[in-house]
């Protein structure tokens, strides 16, 4: 019987390959977004994928001063789409909340809603994107108020390695998110391996220390198709290299190069966080609505995965042969021993 995407990520020995999107905006009659969304579901059917990532798609212009380089627009109820995708595509999704415009009865409401209307169970929460916007609702009462409530919710956080570069805090906040209900994250997009290394090291490092195992972490990446991108990037946030910036902007095909940065990174990040007990997932997003950049999200999806799963099979092989070694070992000791050279 197969594991449904809750399973999966809660099963250590699974892979997990996700999938990120964002809602059609606002206004579009049911019939063209039902469109929009069988022209994702044609792009990704060859694809062995295990679940869709719906985000929420806020203004966040208290994010910093510097204008947004893409220009908001409203979009549809995030659970409108997951529901929709979900019907069509057979497959399971995961649907981001922002919470901070909320107050804890309207957010409760939301959460009754999910359930009852849209029949959603995986969620993912966010807070503000700053501490200088208004926060109607912290992130941590509202995973309270989640853990708390009569719904039968899977519920995940996000993780930001550029937090962690800066603060030196992020392991901490995984595992008070943990504490407080969330039982997955996944990242921001990765193009900073360094700063996932050195989080991923000190998340491991603490739970060891506090002897509970570290949850699933999934890693999001994303192509990049030029400078109007990548000053998106920048403005979300996400850490970009200054080696990366200038392959990417100095490359004849930006987008290519940048396929090739983010499997260099994730072969990087499996080479030193491969063996820390961390079960490890992809994302793979496109952060506009770029045609050019969304077929590379799917061609850097088939990249990743067969990275990933080449690991995985080394992983499997080298634990399979340690466990040879074991068995052989009393055998051999008895050979020694009734050859007379016994073991000292």
């Amino acid at each position: 019987m197969a594991l449904t995407l809750q399973q999966k990520i809660q099963d250590r020995d699974s892979e997990v390959y996700l999938i990120g999107t964002t809602p059609p905006r606002a206004g579009l009659s049911q019939a063209r977004m039902t469109t929009i969304a069988n022209k994702l579901i044609e792009r990704l059917h060859p694809s062995s994928f295990d679940g869709v990532i719906v985000y929420d798609i806020q203004d966040e212009s208290c994010r910093n001063n510097t204008p947004r380089p893409f220009p908001f627009k409203q979009t549809v109820d995030p659970r409108v789409y997951s529901k929709l995708l979900s019907q069509l595509s057979n497959q399971e999704v995961i649907t981001y909340k922002s919470v901070s415009h909320h107050d804890n009865d309207c957010f409760e409401q939301w959460l009754t809603q999910t359930q009852t209307d849209f029949s959603l169970q995986n969620l993912v929460l966010v807070g503000s994107p700053s501490t200088s916007g208004e926060i109607r609702l912290s992130l941590s009462d509202a995973c309270q108020s989640a853990t708390n409530s009569q719904h039968r919710l899977f519920l995940g956080g996000v993780t930001i390695a550029e937090r962690h570069a800066q603060k030196g805090n992020e392991h901490q906040r995984l595992l008070q998110k943990t504490q407080r209900g969330a039982q997955f994250f996944i990242s921001q997009a990765v193009y900073d391996a360094k700063a996932t290394i050195d989080l991923l090291t000190s998340y491991a490092k603490l739970c060891t220390s506090q002897n509970i195992k570290p949850s699933r972490v999934i890693l999001t990446f994303t192509p990049c198709g030029g400078e109007k991108t990548l000053s998106f990037m920048n403005w979300l946030g996400i850490s970009i290299p200054d080696n990366a910036k200038s392959r990417l902007l100095g490359a004849q095909n930006p987008l290519f190069e940048s396929l090739r940065i983010c499997q260099e990174n994730l072969k990087h990040i499996l080479s030193h966080c491969g063996n820390l007990d961390i079960p490890l997932g992809l994302n793979i997003e496109s952060l506009t609505n770029r045609k050019t950049e969304i077929d590379a999200s799917v061609r850097l999806f088939h990249l990743l995965k067969q990275t990933m799963n080449a690991h995985l099979n080394e992983v499997r092989q080298a634990k399979l042969d340690d466990e040879d070694v074991a068995a052989d070992y009393p055998v051999y000791q008895r050979n020694r021993q009734a050859d007379g050279i016994a073991l000292r």
